[in-house]
């Protein structure tokens, strides 16, 4: 039969511990002591874990680390409100139920500069910290350019390959950003149109999320997308965001003085 000090000495090599000197504390205290050091042990190395697929998902995400609700100003009623929208957003992911409800869509819509991109990526930063979802932010321009490239088949750089690579990722990341959707353009080529609707349903059969920034207002989205892809947009359960206030982008005026440097060559004034 083991003695006491044998029972001890056991338990502190089973437990990876150097065996305890001084007064022999009695065997059920040391156990708990052990325990509770091995319990806190076990929360740093979980917390480590998690502190690096949080550094992983943001490092795959692509997002501007500057978009953070922090670094907003609500200064007009329409960020105010969407910031409103977004923090909901946000806190229905705490929501188990919620989640396998079915697909969302955030879609933000207005003119240049009014803060759509910046809300957007806030709202994917939190959901990473806090519930370490997946995101991938990408512009829709961007994608539609690498797909076109992939059909290059002479091509000897793999964008077949690679454009394969990153249709998939768009299909299985938890929540999709395009941003710059149909920028500049007044409606997108029909293949383009039927690849992107396709894309959006099958994330909506997956119940995978999306948040999509446009310029366009709805109903010239709708002609820009086509109606294949917009009837996509339509099955989600979709908050749409309208974004109304004044651009937050500096004007090209305000970096330029308003009057030349000493010493510097001043040329004729236009006439």
């Amino acid at each position: 039969m083991q003695s006491l000090k044998d029972k001890i000495q056991n338990l502190a090599k089973t437990m990876g511990k150097a065996t305890p000197e001084g007064p022999v504390k009695d065997y059920s205290t040391l156990r708990q002591e052990y325990e509770k050091q091995a319990n806190k042990e076990i929360q740093q190395i979980q917390l480590e874990a998690k502190k690096q697929r949080i550094e992983n998902i943001h490092g795959r995400s692509d997002l501007n680390p500057a978009w953070t609700f922090n670094n907003l100003v609500e200064d007009t009623a329409d960020v105010k409100e969407a910031v409103s929208i977004a923090k909901s957003f946000i806190a229905a992911h705490g929501d188990p139920s919620w989640r396998r409800s079915g697909s969302h869509m955030m879609l933000f819509y207005g003119d240049y500069g009014r803060g759509k991109s910046h809300i957007a990526g806030a709202i994917a930063h939190e959901l990473i910290e806090k519930y370490e979802i997946s995101v991938l932010y990408r512009q829709l321009s961007s994608l539609l350019e690498m797909r076109y490239f992939s059909y290059d088949f002479n091509a000897k750089d793999d964008a077949g390959q690679k454009f394969r690579e990153i249709t998939q990722e768009l299909m299985s990341v938890d929540l999709l950003i395009l941003d710059e959707v149909c920028v500049n353009e007044s409606q997108l080529k029909k293949s383009a149109q039927g690849w992107l609707g396709t894309l959006l349903r099958q994330r909506y059969s997956q119940n995978k999320n999306c948040i999509l920034i446009t310029n366009h207002d709805l109903a010239s989205l709708e002609q820009a997308i086509g109606p294949y892809c917009f009837e996509s947009v339509k099955e989600y359960d979709t908050y749409k965001v309208r974004f109304s206030g004044p651009s937050r982008r500096k004007n090209v005026e305000d970096d330029i003085p308003s009057t030349p440097k000493t010493g510097g060559y001043v040329p004729n004034q236009v006439r």
